[in-house]
């Protein structure tokens, strides 16, 4: 499974073009803000929920950016994983 990178947005689409999952975090001042997780029926109990805000902290330890979260299932997940905190306002 490939995820598709965009500005502000990790995705996945399956052969005929249907989006399948995605996240969507835009740029605020100094971080970004994780305001949408979204995974569709097809791929629920996967865990690509997860693996969708790791794709997002991974660009974020690249670029420095701390993660603000609006949407509950980001945070959630940050509440799960206390080692990555410090990437959390």
């Amino acid at each position: 499974m490939e995820f598709i990178h965009e500005e502000n947005r990790v995705y996945i689409k399956d052969e005929q073009g249907e989006l399948l999952a995605e996240i969507t975090f835009p740029k605020e001042t100094d971080h970004v803000c994780i305001d949408h997780t979204w995974v569709s029926e097809k791929l629920q109990g996967q865990g690509i929920a997860s693996k969708l805000v790791q794709e997002v902290l991974k660009q974020c330890k690249a670029e420095n950016l701390k993660i603000r979260a609006t949407c509950s299932y980001a945070k959630t997940w940050f509440e799960k994983h206390p080692k990555e905190q410090n990437w959390y306002l």
